[in-house]
């Protein structure tokens, strides 16, 4: 059975898990109880957006990637089910700072800023007979793997998150009125000079804030420090070029904006749990 959601290291001691990846692996994966200790793992972070569904209870949780997620607030039903999905599959970022999902209709819900990490949307009760259905066709596509049951978990996928977005109207209305737009601007700044040498003060004047200020506001909607999402971004180019390239490990340490090759190898040690040259060998394309 494949790993929905294979350890991807720690963040500041907190677990955090990734997407499978393989050229076997579906576009979506449906993760049971039963099969998975999803919600026994406590506080956890994971680098994929991701659904919750109780049934019983009538709810749908929208979790939100790359924060931590407080999964003990979660309605706990015999027959719930998790959604996984690589956002790639309907036209997002598999990388932070993930920047195309905030005009994506679709995944824009996942960015939702919720305390704990978790949205907790209530379903119609005219909807539950959908989602029931849904969830069935999946789980058969699924099991039975036959030609075109990729793009079948795609159409049964987009379905369900066109329910999420309507559901979440209001909420993600709040959000870009108050927050997103600030956050949007952060993250712009992030993606244009993550290859220079770049600091919280940088940021903040970039956005005309004080990093007092800044760092506050950011903390608050996303859980992690403006600094955290610089290297986030940085390990992300890093990463790229590791599998990618052949470059020497002191160039790509210039690339991303960490010019000494020594620190360079101690943050990504940090964050991944292996030296560059390490997960190099494990992760290169061949």
């Amino acid at each position: 059975m494949v790993n929905a959601a294979p350890p991807a290291g720690r963040r500041a001691g907190v677990p955090t898990y990734s997407y499978p990846t393989g050229v076997d692996i579906p576009p979506v994966l449906l993760v049971r109880p039963r099969d998975d200790d999803v919600l026994e793992r406590g506080h956890h972070i994971h680098t994929f957006p991701a659904l919750w569904y109780a049934p019983e209870a009538a709810l749908v949780y929208v979790a939100a990637a790359g924060v931590v997620l407080h999964p003990d607030e979660v309605v706990r039903t015999d027959d719930g089910v998790g959604l996984f999905f690589d956002p790639a599959a309907v036209g997002g970022d598999t990388l932070p700072p993930w920047s195309s999902w905030r005009a994506h209709p679709l995944l824009f819900p996942f960015l939702h800023g919720h305390s704990g990490g978790l949205l907790k949307l209530s379903l119609p009760a005219d909807r539950r007979a959908a989602w029931d259905g849904a969830v069935e066709s999946m789980e058969a596509e699924l099991a039975a793997r036959r030609d075109g049951y990729r793009q079948a978990l795609l159409a049964h996928l987009t379905l369900l998150l066109i329910d999420i977005a309507r559901l979440a109207g209001d909420v993600v209305g709040d959000l870009r009125r108050s927050g997103e737009p600030l956050l949007a601007e952060v993250f712009a700044v992030i993606e244009r000079r993550h290859s220079e040498t770049l600091s919280l003060r940088e940021v903040a004047d970039a956005v005309s804030m004080t990093p007092g200020h800044l760092t506050t506001v950011v903390r608050r909607r996303t859980g992690r420090t403006v600094q955290e999402w610089i290297t986030e971004r940085r390990m992300a180019e890093a990463r790229t070029l590791l599998a990618e390239t052949e470059l020497p490990i002191s160039d790509i340490a210039r690339r991303v904006g960490l010019p000494d090759p020594g620190y360079f190898s101690r943050v990504f040690r940090r964050v991944h749990g292996a030296s560059p040259r390490r997960w190099r060998g494990r992760h290169a394309q061949p």
